[in-house]
């Protein structure tokens, strides 16, 4: 899938959470809900933003953290992919979305 069939696609499965705005980020594409960041596309990835009290979730769903070097050392973001039929639908993204939206909510206050 094209990177941005695939952003659009993206874009669908948050649209029940709010307002989305997809923005170009790093060549790929970033997200937020209500002005929330709460997911980005890495490659053929998207990921959703997590906390403390969500990154469990994701990890027991078999989600994965998304990861990069820098300068020599692997760094890990707050950011993990939902189960894989999770990508199906908007509906089957909804709990994951809220956990991501929740995620960015907890953000916001520290």
């Amino acid at each position: 899938m094209r990177i941005d069939a695939f952003a659009e696609h993206c874009h669908e499965l948050l649209s029940p959470l709010g307002a989305v705005r997809r923005r170009r980020m790093f060549g790929s594409h970033g997200f937020d809900v209500d002005g929330l960041f709460v997911a980005l596309i890495v490659g053929d990835d998207f990921y959703l933003k997590t906390c403390a009290a969500t990154q469990a979730a994701f990890e027991a769903a078999g989600g994965r953290p998304f990861r990069y070097q820098r300068a020599g050392r692997e760094v890990q973001l707050g950011f993990w992919t939902p189960p894989a039929e999770a990508m199906d639908s908007p509906q089957a993204m909804a709990p994951w979305a809220r956990r991501a939206l929740a995620a960015a909510l907890a953000a916001r206050r520290r």
